[in-house]
């Protein structure tokens, strides 16, 4: 008597989400001959068609609808099974629980959590997002793992005593524009060339890096305020003002935006700082470690002009 196999269940499952005998084959690293051959062994265990071949692709029967449904569960439940039992093998198998500041939030860490993740699938872990006094106090009561704040110019001196501190990355700001602006396509430009311009800018949380005009423009001309990154850049794909992004920002600006450096020898940056207990966790010291690698692979990936401010370097702790 023919029975239900996973094997079966997963090719079947491949011609319902693709369409096509070919097309699953392709995904599966099967001929198309096999992947008939399975279709067919689980047709038998289900005594009846699964899929309608008398039109274009493969169409499911309704005994197909019933079988792809219920292998989805037997499939999801196998995966979530070889995820438990990594864990039993994994030493770091636990929970660790990040918080971060918005902007840190938006590609750094989440790439960071998706490194750990993939090395130490019996790992679970929670992000945060949160101003960064509310993340300090979370930390210091043991309901965080691992802080990620900003430091340096224009930001409130944070009490950090007691606490691990890694620097990161050493940031920079930059000025966002639609692809349509004067200075889209510009390797750079300075301080009294934005003088002129309409600037969006950001209303963040208290204690959080505030994102108004360039830091140094005297008397700009704020066109809009809002809160959240998607509106603000939603702003500037418009062409209704430009504003400040940190580096962080770079690999998720939206389409038709982009950015360009300023030339300012008065600006000396800002940092991103990730911050333990004194004693940290395995599992905290590894997503350290692996926000420090990202953090390089960004710098590495943005295809950014070089800068010639001659400025000091952004503050470390």
């Amino acid at each position: 008597m023919a029975e239900f196999t996973l094997t079966g269940l997963r090719v079947v499952h491949q011609v319902a989400a693709t369409g096509s005998f070919t097309r699953a084959g392709e995904m599966l690293g099967y001929t198309q001959s096999a992947v008939s051959r399975q279709v067919a062994a689980m047709e038998a265990a289900a005594g009846a068609p699964l899929f309608d071949r008398r039109g274009r692709g493969a169409a499911l029967t309704p005994a197909g609808r019933i079988l792809v449904r219920r292998a989805a569960e037997v499939l999801a439940d196998l995966a979530a099974t070889e995820v438990e039992l990594a864990g039993l093998r994994d030493p770091l198998a636990g929970r660790l629980t990040v918080g971060a500041y918005p902007t840190a939030a938006m590609a750094l860490v989440p790439r960071a959590m998706a490194q750990v993740g993939s090395a130490h699938p019996g790992l679970a872990m929670v992000l945060e997002e949160a101003s960064s006094p509310a993340l300090l106090r979370r930390l210091r009561t043991g309901r965080l793992d691992v802080v990620i704040v900003g430091v340096g110019r224009d930001l409130p001196d944070y009490d950090l005593s007691e606490l691990r501190q890694t620097a990161v990355l050493s940031g920079d700001l930059l000025v966002a524009v639609a692809d349509t602006h004067r200075f889209a396509g510009r390797a750079g430009v300075t301080v009294p060339d934005l003088g002129q311009e309409h600037w969006i800018a950001g209303t963040g949380a208290a204690g959080e890096p505030q994102f108004g005009a360039w830091p140094t423009l005297a008397d700009p001309h704020i066109a809009h305020t809002a809160r959240g990154w998607s509106t603000r850049l939603g702003l500037v794909a418009a062409g209704l003002g430009i504003t400040v992004v940190p580096d962080l920002a770079l690999p998720v600006l939206p389409p038709g935006v982009g950015a360009v450096t300023v030339t300012d020898s008065d600006w000396t940056g800002r940092a991103t700082v990730a911050l333990t207990r004194a004693r940290p966790s395995a599992q905290a010291q590894t997503m350290v470690t692996a926000l420090r690698e990202q953090a390089a692979r960004f710098h590495d990936a943005w295809p950014r002009a070089v800068s010639a401010r001659g400025q000091a370097s952004p503050p470390r702790p």
